[in-house]
């Protein structure tokens, strides 16, 4: 149970978030499949990254990681260089979807079985999204239980390329059809209805397949080719920006803060949340700004008065992680917060849509929840009110936990968060970088 106070004074300070989880899962896992040895440096040593490292260690690669100083060396195996795990059980993901999605593509078609399991969560999260896409390229890929969830059972097969319209925005899927596609005969394809984050396609092409990009009238396109082998590189690993957007809201929402972050990743599949934030009235500059594979810049931030929004379409792919932070904002901004088309929060860690609503109803918040999102009735700073300390409930989901750790900065009297420890999934040490501001 962690304790927070209601914020006296303001934040003020530089800090330099965690390494992007979402860069970090891919590279440790195409630098496993690729020809040499791939150096990152900057990786994220959450619990759901190392679940891939464990994963891609168990099938045979030699990885070595260094959690202090974010390197980790992978030494690559090659395309089909992967060996079957000692105990096909043990490939054990924990918490994280991304590493069970997108290493299902790259199991498909090797030439053994697998089988993939996790945590409770993991247990009850929609596989079909994978299961069949994967199979019409001719993999066989089987729900243990019958439920659509894992444990996965994988048996590997020859692949054929497909095209695939997907019917939601989703890099994991996008990025295990394109994996399975390295492997399989001709060219696969995802068309999706709007465009999710590409650190797929642009780490890919680093690696040296063949992957092109491209909007049409009917979607994004995402296309790959049969591979022979891929390549090893360096992985410069920036900061995640799904926990910079922490700090961007604390800033914004205490009196008189202001915030330095160092080397956030400002993608524009995921920056989603500096759009939303400055049309609430943000105060956000961009310093530094670097255009490498993955694009990245410093944030400083000020504190500013917010105002409600409304968004949704094709926003919402990138900012997903970002609404229980985003929600928070709302809260005690002036007037109406609309959120639409977020009905992938019901398949997260938790519901997100019940969980953030059921947190915000407790400290005192006006909320309507929607099948596909939220309607959120601002405090402001004008009115006289404000949220109230209140005991939150979790239900083990570090994006709520840190969103409403936020929260509490700015609430009457003590907030009494239940599961603290659910935050090193992806953000070892949030506690102490924000009682360090």
């Amino acid at each position: 149970m962690k304790t927070i106070q209601q914020r006296t004074s303001p934040l003020r300070g530089e800090i330099t978030v965690p390494g992007d989880k979402s860069i970090s899962h891919r590279a440790v896992m195409f630098g496993s499949i690729a020809g040499g040895n791939t150096e990152i440096t900057g990786f994220l040593p959450g619990a759901d990254c190392l679940s891939t490292v464990d994963c891609f260690r168990r099938l045979g690669v030699d990885i070595d990681t260094d959690p202090g100083s974010g390197r980790v060396t992978v030494r690559g195996k090659g395309m089909r260089g992967l060996r079957p795990a000692s105990d096909p059980v043990s490939l054990y993901t924990g918490n994280s979807g991304t590493t069970t999605r997108i290493i299902s593509g790259i199991l498909a078609p090797q030439p053994f079985t697998s089988v993939i399991s996790g945590d409770a969560s993991i247990s009850s999260r929609p596989m079909r999204r994978i299961i069949s896409p994967l199979s019409l390229m001719g993999a066989s890929i089987t729900s243990v239980r019958g439920n659509g969830c894992a444990p996965l059972r994988i048996e590997g097969r020859t692949l054929h390329g497909i095209t695939y319209r997907s019917p939601v925005a989703s890099a994991q899927v996008k990025s295990s059809i394109l994996c399975a596609g390295l492997y399989a005969e001709g060219v696969t394809e995802v068309i999706e209805p709007s465009l999710s984050r590409d650190h797929t396609e642009r780490m890919l092409r680093a690696f040296g397949a063949e992957i092109d990009s491209f909007e049409e009238k009917d979607g994004w396109h995402a296309r790959a080719s049969s591979c022979r082998e891929l390549s090893a590189r360096s992985i410069v690993v920036p900061g995640d920006i799904s926990s910079a957007a922490y700090f961007i809201a604390a800033a914004s929402l205490v009196p008189g803060s202001e915030i330095l972050i160092r080397n956030v990743g400002i993608n524009p599949t995921r920056a989603g949340i500096i759009d939303i934030a400055v049309s609430m009235g943000a105060d956000i500059t961009m310093l530094n700004i670097r255009n490498d594979a993955e694009p990245s810049a410093d944030l400083l931030v000020r504190h500013a008065p917010l105002h409600g929004v409304t968004f949704g379409g094709s926003v919402i792919p990138t900012l997903i992680d970002e609404i229980p932070v985003i929600a928070v904002m709302a809260a005690a901004a002036e007037g109406t917060t609309c959120i639409r088309d977020a009905a992938e929060l019901r398949v997260k860690e938790t519901d997100r849509i019940v969980t953030i609503s059921e947190n915000l109803r407790a400290m005192g918040c006006t909320v309507i929840a929607n099948d596909d999102g939220l309607v959120i009735e601002g405090f402001g700073a004008e009115s006289g009110s404000s949220l109230k300390g209140s005991a939150i409930h979790t239900g083990g989901d570090h994006r709520i936990a840190m969103a409403f750790s936020v929260a509490a900065l700015i609430a009457e009297g003590e907030t009494l968060i239940d599961d603290e420890h659910c935050v090193e999934v992806s953000y070892p040490g949030f506690y102490r970088d924000l009682n360090a501001l």
